[in-house]
């Protein structure tokens, strides 16, 4: 059995795989709180990540009767960008710094400046720095706590922390690591010159953790960890990676020909390739998979946020909100929202704030705006995939993950939006599963089997009840709403 962790901005998620019974035993989560503040500050203290894990972990093995002792291996997910930052005892020095904190905006676009332009840094990086990196968060850290940052010993990622905390082992993989802002996304190798731009008093060699293969160990739990979780001694500990790398896994989307769409917090897109992409677009960033090949991916800020901030200052529950968007006919009798309250990554827009359009005494109704939320979040996730031009032809279908895949009517609207077949996988939390068969992998490569294609096609199901396919007269409606969404980009934030 193999258990999968997800760290993800609002909770921990965690299942339990029983790999040679091809079925999930249990899953259980446990929230966070976010501090956010003025400016785009967002932050989480790591240590309610922990909480966090202890909580749904043993929730898990309490509730579904699973013997400890059957546990072989343990994948973590985390959600991508956010600075751990660690003194020598490794304590944090400041509070986690999150991928959707806008805050180091200004850093961030001096620090393209410095790399020479969007050239410099495809040249250096493979890809283009964006406000919510890590980097930007690391010089942020220098200018603003300095006496914070001169204690830094070592720098982490969210699942690099959790794998530390389990192993006592300070390792990186290729996937997570392509969202530094410090790392070369071709080679698989840091860049320290890049780094020492961005922290010039640190030694790279010292505070950036080893670099692992996807398929090798971060190494195995530590005896009182081990105690504490009321698991055996010698538990392996896969590599793991970031939420949308494993995430890609968990919906099988280990080959060419597939996309996986997440409607989370946030919202992604990505494609699998066996090889590094120069994509025509500086949005789509050029990430390494934590398969061992490359998953070229598009970010926006704002998705099931946007929809959560609408209905809960309508004081609606999930049930009602849904009822609501139902209601509402496609392009809301012509409300449009860009639902940037984020700021937003794609288009780069990180300081830009939320906008209303359209609005009349006819119009304006709740179900209007609960319509023009969801539409607004999903037309700028057609805009993120626009900007993967050649990458996305010959895509079958869409894998849709995500809170907001639980809809219908939401999924209904990607299938319109886009012009193509979607479908859920049976488990919605697929970054969870992804940790856990990419841990079965793992413990496989160590005794010289298992291949990762083989975990994904006996575990990853689909959801055949979810599936929704294009309708032609939606899709031709929807044409019209999107130019009217682009319409509006042009006008406020002169993108074209």
């Amino acid at each position: 059995m193999y258990i999968g962790v997800d760290c993800g901005t609002q909770s921990t998620k965690v299942v339990v795989v029983d790999v040679e019974g091809e079925r999930i035993l249990g899953e259980a989560s446990r929230p966070h709180r976010l501090d956010e503040g003025e400016g785009g500050r967002r932050e989480q203290d790591p240590g309610e990540w922990l909480l966090a894990l202890r909580g749904a972990l043993g929730e898990v093995l309490a509730t579904a009767g699973i013997d400890p002792r059957a546990i072989r291996g343990i994948g973590v997910s985390g959600q991508q960008h956010g600075l751990v930052a660690l003194d020598g005892r490794g304590e944090p020095v400041h509070p986690a710094k999150l991928w959707c904190d806008t805050e180091t905006a200004p850093w961030n676009a001096d620090l393209i400046q410095r790399l020479g332009g969007e050239a410099g840094c495809l040249d250096k990086l493979g890809l283009v720095l964006q406000t919510g990196y890590t980097a930007s968060k690391i010089a942020w850290l220098r200018d603003k706590h300095p006496e914070a940052y001169a204690r830094i010993a070592t720098l982490l990622l969210p699942h690099d922390y959790l794998n530390f905390w389990l192993t006592g082992e300070r390792v990186a993989e290729a996937g997570d690591a392509s969202g530094t802002g410090y790392f070369d996304t071709r080679s698989r190798r840091w860049h320290h010159d890049v780094l020492a731009e961005i922290a010039p008093e640190l030694d790279a060699e010292r505070v950036l953790p080893r670099l692992i293969e996807a398929h090798e160990p971060a190494g195995t739990l530590r005896p009182e960890v081990a105690r504490e979780l009321g698991l055996g001694e010698g538990v392996l500990v896969s590599s793991g990676g970031g939420d949308n790398m494993l995430g890609a896994i968990g919906t099988g989307n280990i080959r060419p020909g597939l996309v996986t769409l997440s409607l989370g917090t946030s919202g992604t897109i990505c494609a699998y390739s066996p090889a590094p992409v120069v994509p025509d677009s500086a949005m789509v960033a050029n990430f390494c998979s934590s398969t061992g090949g490359w998953l070229p991916l598009v970010c926006t800020m704002n998705v099931t946020s946007a929809t959560s901030r609408l209905r809960e200052l309508f004081g609606l529950d999930l049930a009602t909100f849904g009822e609501r968007l139902a209601a509402a006919p496609i392009g809301a009798e012509g409300v449009t929202l860009l639902p940037f309250f984020n700021g937003e990554r794609v288009p780069m827009l990180p300081e830009a704030t939320a906008s209303l359009d359209g609005l009349t005494s006819v119009n304006t109704t709740q179900a209007n705006l609960c319509r023009a939320v969801v539409e607004g979040a999903t037309l700028g996730l057609r805009y993120g995939l626009d900007q993967f031009g050649d990458l996305a032809e010959g895509v079958q279908e869409i894998r849709l993950i995500g809170g907001g895949s639980r809809s219908p009517v939401w999924r209904q609207i990607v299938a319109d939006v886009t012009g193509s077949r979607v479908v859920c996988p049976e488990i919605a939390d697929a970054a969870a599963l992804g940790a856990a068969l990419q841990a079965a992998w793992c413990h496989g490569s160590q005794s010289g089997g298992g291949e990762l294609s083989d975990l994904c096609a006996r575990l990853v199901h689909l959801d055949e009840a979810s599936r929704a396919e294009p309708v032609p007269a939606n899709v031709a409606a929807y044409r019209e709403v999107y130019a009217r969404y682009r319409r509006a980009l042009s006008a406020r934030h002169a993108i074209p």
